[in-house]
C-alpha cells in the first residue's frame, strides 16, 4: 500500500484518480489543486507516490515535478495528462518522472502505472 498525493486542478479528476487507486489498496493522504500546493504538501506529507496533472494555473505539473525531484530525487511521480501534450511528457520523463497516464483512463491503467512506479 502506498501513501498517495493527488495533484489536479479539477476536483472530478482527483476523484477519478482516488476511485482508481483506493480499491487497489492505496491511501490518499493529500490533494492539491496546483503546483505550489503540490510542492508544499510533498514536503509536509512525504508521500510514496504523486499523481500530477500537467496543465494547472500558478505552477504547472512540469515545474512542480522538477521542484519535488530537486528536493527528493527518489520521488515517484506519475503524470496524468490530456492528449496532445507529448512534448511536455518528454520533458517530464527527462526530469525523472516515472510514468504517464493519458486522460481519460481506465482505472487499471493508473493502477499499473502506480505499481510500476513503486516497484
Amino acid at each position: 500500500m502506498a501513501r498517495v498525493l493527488i495533484v489536479d486542478d479539477a476536483k472530478f479528476m482527483r476523484t477519478l484518480v482516488k476511485d482508481a487507486l483506493v480499491p487497489a489498496g492505496h491511501e490518499i493522504i493529500g490533494e492539491a489543486e496546483n503546483g505550489n500546493e503540490a510542492v508544499e504538501l510533498y514536503r509536509k506529507l512525504k508521500p510514496d507516490l504523486v499523481t500530477m496533472d500537467i496543465t494547472m494555473r500558478e505552477k504547472d505539473g512540469i515545474e512542480a515535478a522538477a521542484e519535488i525531484l530537486a528536493v527528493d530525487p527518489a520521488a515517484k511521480i506519475i503524470m496524468v495528462t490530456a492528449l496532445g501534450q507529448e512534448s511536455l511528457l518528454t520533458k517530464a520523463i527527462k526530469l525523472g518522472v516515472k510514468d504517464f497516464v493519458v486522460k481519460p483512463f481506465p482505472p487499471e491503467r493508473l493502477q499499473k502505472a502506480a505499481e510500476k512506479a513503486l516497484s
